[in-house]
């Protein structure tokens, strides 16, 4: 029965007034997340001993470097969904999510350049790690570009899930890079197959702002969801109900 009642959201129509009552959960807790992580990482972490203070940009490079994957993931996976099944509250999620995922991909790649400048002694190298997510982020730029470009939202969404599907095979290159070729960047410091090898504290503030960017991101994207809805569904009786 419970799976049954969550089928009746899967309608815009449905869905839109759900979302409105989620996001302002999921702001308040980025905002909390977001504070305690701030807290952590540059208050209370120590000094890493090679890196010194400016190893603390890790705290937003690599939580941005996560959600540019895991949301482009999302983005494909909802666009896929909306090709097979036809269905319009799937590629509304998708396109939802593009611009979001370019912002992480974007942060990633400048708080990246600011880290490697220090380290490495230039702001950028064409690193397989580097380069992947550069692709990446062009990927969703696609994506955000194609479906602009496509007046007819039906074509839009199935040109915009052809080329997210097709770009799915970057996130694991960008992922195992570190292994599959001998890159400048580091490896991962965080391993679910064994300890993590930073201090604590270091892993807390990490954890922290991760927390942080998944709420932001599931905040910002059903805020911009809605929108959406509004804007593909302006000629229907249930949108002149919910702008009254």
């Amino acid at each position: 029965m419970n799976l049954i009642n969550w089928f009746r959201y899967a309608s815009p129509q449905s869905f839109y007034p759900l979302a409105g009552r989620m996001i302002p959960l999921f702001w308040i807790l980025a905002l909390l997340f977001g504070a305690a992580g701030l807290w952590v990482s540059f208050f209370v972490a120590p000094t890493d001993a090679q890196q010194g203070e400016g190893y603390r940009i890790i705290f937003v490079h690599v939580p941005a470097s996560w959600m540019s994957m895991v949301i482009y993931l999302a983005m494909a996976f909802w666009a896929g969904l909306g090709l097979a099944l036809n269905t319009r509250l799937s590629s509304m999620m998708a396109q939802a999510l593009a611009p979001t995922g370019a912002l992480m991909a974007a942060l990633s790649l400048i708080t990246g350049a600011f880290w490697g400048k220090p380290m490495w002694g230039t702001w950028w190298v064409w690193d397989a790690r580097l380069t992947s997510e550069l692709i990446l982020f062009f990927l969703y730029v696609g994506f955000i570009a194609l479906q602009s470009a496509i007046d007819d939202p039906r074509r839009a969404d199935k040109a915009g899930a052809i080329l997210a599907l097709i770009g799915v095979v970057n996130v694991p290159i960008i992922y195992f890079s570190v292994k599959w070729w001998n890159t400048l960047h580091q490896g991962s410091s965080i391993n679910l197959t064994r300890a993590p090898s930073m201090a604590q504290t270091m892993l807390l503030g990490m954890l922290l702002m991760a927390l942080a960017f998944w709420m932001y991101s599931i905040a910002v994207s059903l805020l911009r969801l809605r929108a959406i809805m509004l804007e593909r569904e302006r000629h229907s009786e249930w949108v002149k109900h919910a702008l009254e």
